[in-house]
């Protein structure tokens, strides 16, 4: 039964972790953002993170954006720089039309440094682009 389903490929969408001063508390925070690069909005976007690395595991975070529009971004979520000792693994899956997708996105343990941050032209901040 299973194998009779078909997922097909996900192509422009892409998570973010970016580092972003707080000016209120003097701290630098991490985001989690979802970017939708393709011309259709997206809906029931679900997205599941949980980081975890053999011996410790986090808690499932689950976060849903009722609607993402086309060329748009959503933050998810705030990070722990706790959780970037671990691999963290966000599932996505949403409806494009009346069809499901899915997609999953890594950040590896020790990929969110300073040396690995990039300016990302759509959210007009510096991190860490998953594809």
């Amino acid at each position: 039964m299973r194998k009779d389903i078909e997922i097909p490929p996900v192509e422009n969408l892409h998570l973010a972790v970016t580092s972003e001063y707080n000016e209120t508390f003097k701290t630098n925070d991490l985001y989690v953002y979802l970017i939708n690069e393709k011309d259709v909005d997206l809906e029931m976007v679900l997205v599941l993170s949980q980081g975890s690395d053999g011996e410790r595991k986090t808690s499932t975070m689950r976060h849903k954006i009722e609607r993402l529009p086309a060329r748009s971004f959503a933050r998810v979520e705030l990070m722990q720089e706790e959780v970037l000792e671990l691999r963290n693994t966000f599932k996505v899956s949403f409806f494009e039309g009346n069809r499901m997708f899915e997609k999953d996105f890594v950040l590896n343990k020790g990929q969110m440094k300073e040396g690995n941050l990039r300016h990302i032209k759509t959210l007009e901040k510096r991190g860490i682009l998953i594809k």
